[in-house]
């Protein structure tokens, strides 16, 4: 049926767990006190299934977000990752940074979804504050939405 997380994907990130992501994750900013966030959560095709920002994030911040998530998706790598790999190879990610259109940024922040299988679910992004808080934050609601986050330089599964 339209709609079915089986029948869109096998197992992308469905509407009702982008959402738990997105709360939890802003939940988390606030309790932490940290800047005000903005989060997005992708499919594995890199669709917006759900985007929120707190009240006075910057106006840069949900392109940040995206472009967090969607690199993610793009390499493969959570980003903390990519950032790793852009030090080393800097003439290569910006060579990548144009063949994306400006849709990738490698920094940390970004963090691929799956489920517990080990199936790629979606990446979610986290802009506001600082890299580590950002991705804290993503983390959290990942968690929250009974989903695994990827942080580890090996694939799950």
């Amino acid at each position: 049926m339209p709609g079915d997380a089986n029948h869109s994907g096998g197992g992308a990130v469905t509407l009702a767990e982008a959402s738990t992501i997105v709360d939890v994750a802003l939940a988390q900013g606030a309790e932490l006190e940290l800047a005000p966030l903005t989060i997005a959560v992708l499919d594995p095709g890199g669709h917006v299934v759900a985007l929120k920002r707190s009240d006075g994030s910057g106006i840069l911040r949900a392109e940040v977000a995206l472009a967090k998530a969607w690199g993610v998706l793009a390499m493969g790598w959570p980003s903390h990752e990519l950032v790793e790999r852009a030090q080393r190879m800097p003439q290569f990610f910006s060579s990548l940074g144009v063949l994306a259109g400006g849709r990738m940024l490698p920094v940390a922040g970004g963090v691929p979804i799956r489920r517990p299988t080990g199936l790629l679910a979606g990446a979610v992004g986290v802009s506001g504050d600082t890299s580590e808080n950002d991705e804290a934050c993503a983390v959290a609601g990942v968690k929250a939405a009974g989903l695994v986050a990827w942080l580890d330089r090996e694939p799950a599964g």
